[in-house]
């Protein structure tokens, strides 16, 4: 039997274990005697385009298995959106001529909905190509938005960050509320969905805990009502701490901050809807404050990594390799909760044409009546995905991460302009 290589590559935003899930590709995959290398594209997609191509046979087994623990994304990530099939398929050709240079049959991609799509029209065009590849979506994204999964690897990490830093700023306001700050204000990420807002109610585990408020972009803002709601939290408990997701819409669905800049994928970038809520508490309720916008920090806080999420993401890993070599294709690999008491997950699949551009909101079942919290429904789903401490090996007081030769195969094709 001939032996043959297998692609994989990262894109989108960086999670806390995506990293764990490369781990699971590459030792699965050394273990197999079908597969030959295992070959990582340099930024993503664009590495497979440009033919730079990593050779991880020169990366040392110790070094593979400190993915395992290392936040980022080790081989670079990218966001670059294929044409659509049909318009310019030249660089589809571009595509199969470096996988043909290099002997790869084996397509594995991580990353959330849009590289989803990513892997979706790679498939297609395997098949109209006459190619034989087999192409699998592998999970990540920490906005927990991907359809046909009931969570996202990335998310649990990120969830677990958001709940610990609320719950410590907000300590820290309790302390000053008196004389100075008595409201403190955090800027989360989620675009369009409020899982990784939501994430933020854990914290709050009986009457009076923060966060009081969480802004949805599930719910329309209403000025008058939130204003209403602060000074009610101030006067009863002394301070208010809210969670505000980046997406926050009012009553039009609108967003209520954006930049005129967009990404590759098309999305309007975000930041600084805590910054303008601030002063709106501050021009009508005279109250001092502070807010913070964890950005990165939210998605790459591998030090308080959820066992969960990190024992996930590496069955993802795992699983995509067996599920190539069983000659699966055009499927992502997903996450089906068997139980919740006690909690219970196995990995599951699904078609890529549903997932790929596709999202997954907050469930009004999961948002409290007012719209200003969560409900024990999403604290009974959210709490087993950040459940269990993972703690990466520390040196001198740091974390020890990974760090990759990352070196390339030798071009064999012309130059090609990305």
């Amino acid at each position: 039997m001939k032996r043959k290589n297998l692609f994989y590559a990262q894109s989108g935003g960086a999670t806390a274990v995506i990293n764990t899930t490369a781990c699971g590709v590459i030792e699965t995959a050394r273990q197999k005697e079908e597969i030959d290398n295992i070959f990582v594209g340099h930024d993503g997609i664009i590495g497979a385009l440009a033919e730079e191509l990593i050779d991880t046979s020169l990366e040392s087994t110790e070094s593979i298995r400190q993915l395992y623990h290392t936040p980022g994304s080790a081989f670079g990530s990218c966001r670059y959106k294929l044409p659509p099939i049909g318009q310019n398929d030249d660089v589809y050709r571009r595509l199969f001529s470096v996988f043909e240079a290099h002997d790869i049959h084996y397509f594995l991609y991580n990353g959330g909905g849009d590289s989803q799509d990513t892997t979706n029209k790679v498939s297609i065009m395997s098949k109209k190509l006459g190619y034989p590849l087999k192409c699998i979506g592998l999970p990540k994204t920490i906005d927990n938005d991907l359809m046909h999964t009931d969570n996202c690897p990335g998310f649990g990490s990120a969830a677990k960050y958001i709940a610990t830093s609320i719950r410590e700023a907000a300590l820290d306001v309790v302390g000053m509320a008196r004389t100075s700050t008595k409201v403190f204000l955090m800027e989360i990420m989620g675009r369009n969905a409020g899982w990784l807002a939501a994430a933020a109610g854990l914290a709050a585990e009986q009457e009076g805990d923060a966060p009081h408020i969480i802004l949805f972009p599930e719910v329309a803002f209403n000025e008058e009502r939130f204003l209403k709601k602060v000074k009610e939290v101030v006067d009863t408990h002394g301070s208010c701490a809210i969670a505000i997701s980046e997406g926050l819409r009012d009553e039009h669905g609108e967003l209520l901050i954006q930049s005129s800049s967009v990404d590759a994928f098309g999305h309007v970038q975000l930041g600084g809807i805590a910054g303008k809520v601030a002063a709106l508490i501050k021009h009508n309720l005279g109250y001092k404050y502070h807010w913070a916008l964890p950005d990165y920090l939210q998605r790459a806080g591998r030090h308080l990594g959820s066992k969960t999420d990190v024992e996930q993401a590496y069955a993802i890993g795992q699983a995509a390799v067996e599920a190539v070599l069983a000659e699966k294709d055009n499927i992502m690999l997903s996450i089906e909760r068997t139980s919740n008491t006690p909690y219970q997950w196995q990995v599951g699949e699904v078609c890529l044409n549903e997932i790929a551009n596709h999202e997954k909101f907050m469930p009004k079942e999961f948002i409290s009546e007012d719209g200003y919290h969560i409900t024990q429904a999403c604290r009974e789903y959210m709490a087993p995905l950040i459940a269990g401490e993972c703690i990466p090996p520390f040196k001198d007081g740091l974390p020890v991460y990974a760090r990759l030769k990352k070196q390339t195969l030798t071009p064999k094709l012309e130059p090609f302009e990305v």
